[in-house]
């Protein structure tokens, strides 16, 4: 419970450090505001702090009193390009920018545990790589600073990551849930050009109109994804976006169509691959037009370790109590670039409940929304878990590694 004390300890600083963030949101990999503004809450910190050179990234790495591994703790800083809307007195000063998903939180909690952290450094038994990372939100920012290399950043690979995420809808307030395995989705592009050929409204038999086929590809692929996928390999199609044509009287020369397809399986995603791209390339050759299609593989499945899941577990229970956690029953169908982290390190993407205080979960307005609002109440909860996880972690690996905590 000492953490949960020293993170409460900072309450108001958190507060008033995620307004900031809040009121200045910045999208995607260049965050030059953010960055500052986390350079400035780590200021005086015992931390060897290091820049990104592509992207505004910040990484900090406090060194342990004792000798030991590493653990990766990460938080992501970008916002979207959503015009907020909650009236909040913190509300975006920026427009068309919010941070409606959680991330000023993240920073926030990060931040928290980097002070709780520094204060017990030296009863640390290795190092903490602290990875503020900007664009989460389509941008692959943990792709980027993998590459410039943040497993690097401590020496030697650390032996373990952890992130969290807030939520405002279907989970409890101030509850941590996580599963083991395929937790959040794989992601991928579909890009779509129907090419036809243009006319005039009044005579479509001297055109080559590509609207009926291209409505015809999105009825198809939502068929074909109810009709052919293993409902126990799940996917999700969606066509978010259909262009075409300037004027009522005009048939334009080409639509264009952009969706995304998730899979929770590297089999789903190549068979979703080859289909999607087959069907479309039929239809259009069936109305005598052409498509250009490109399938992109985005995110790869979030994979939480079993292991750590388990420790993630243990570690809620023994800070906060049996009671503020509750396993994940299914994975999420949003995708998260923390996946990247989880193909090289063993770790573990936690969610936590963060609707409204007194709010209905199941009636408030989602992440990415422009209502969407938080219960800054949480930011010391997730400061104290971070850094526990560090701790705890840490502690576990020279008294015979991780089996010995998990038995606890």
């Amino acid at each position: 419970m000492a953490t949960c004390e020293d993170a409460t300890a900072l309450r108001d600083e958190l507060v008033r450090l995620r307004r900031s963030l809040h009121t200045d949101p910045e999208v995607g990999l260049n965050l030059p505001r953010t960055q500052e503004k986390v350079l400035g809450a780590l200021d005086g910190l015992p931390l060897e702090i290091s820049t990104g050179s592509r992207l505004s990234s910040v990484t900090a790495v406090l060194r342990g009193g004792r000798p030991g591994p590493a653990v990766l703790l990460r938080a992501d800083m970008d916002a979207l390009p959503v015009t907020e809307r909650t009236g909040l007195e913190f509300s975006s000063a920026t427009p068309g920018v919010m941070h409606a998903c959680g991330h000023d939180l993240h920073t926030t909690m990060l931040i928290g545990a980097a002070h709780v952290l520094a204060a017990r450094r030296r009863d640390l038994t290795g190092d903490v790589v602290l990875m503020f990372q900007p664009g989460e939100e389509g941008c692959d920012g943990a792709g980027a600073m993998l590459a410039e290399g943040i497993l690097e950043a401590a020496g030697p690979r650390p032996v373990a990551a952890y992130a969290l995420h807030v939520f405002t809808t279907d989970f409890p307030t101030g509850i941590f849930m996580a599963r083991s395995g395929a937790t959040m989705a794989a992601t991928n592009d579909v890009d779509v050009t129907v090419i036809g050929a243009g006319g005039h409204a009044s005579a479509p038999h001297r055109a080559k109109d590509p609207v009926p086929a291209a409505c015809e590809m999105v009825t198809a692929l939502q068929t074909m994804v109810s009709r052919t996928c293993d409902p126990f390999d799940p996917v999700v199609l969606t066509i978010g976006s259909f262009h075409a044509g300037t004027r009522r009287n005009v048939i334009p020369e080409a639509v264009r169509l952009e969706g995304t397809v998730r899979t929770f399986s590297t089999r789903a995603q190549n068979r979703m691959q080859d289909a999607v791209v087959t069907l479309v390339r039929q239809i259009a050759a069936a109305h005598g037009l052409r498509a250009e299609v490109e399938f992109t593989k985005r995110y790869p499945v979030t994979v939480n370790d079993e292991r750590e899941t388990a420790f993630v577990r243990s570690t809620v229970t023994e800070t906060f109590g049996e009671h503020r956690f509750r396993p994940l029953a299914h994975p999420l169908t949003g995708a998260e670039d923390f996946s990247r982290i989880l193909g090289e390190v063993p770790g573990s993407l936690v969610m936590l409940g963060a609707a409204p205080s007194g709010a209905d979960p199941s009636t408030v307005a989602n992440n990415h929304s422009p209502y969407a609002e938080f219960d800054e109440g949480v930011l010391c909860d997730g400061a104290a878990l971070y850094a526990d996880l560090a701790t705890r972690r840490l502690s576990a690996q020279p008294a015979g590694g991780l089996a010995s905590t998990l038995a606890c």
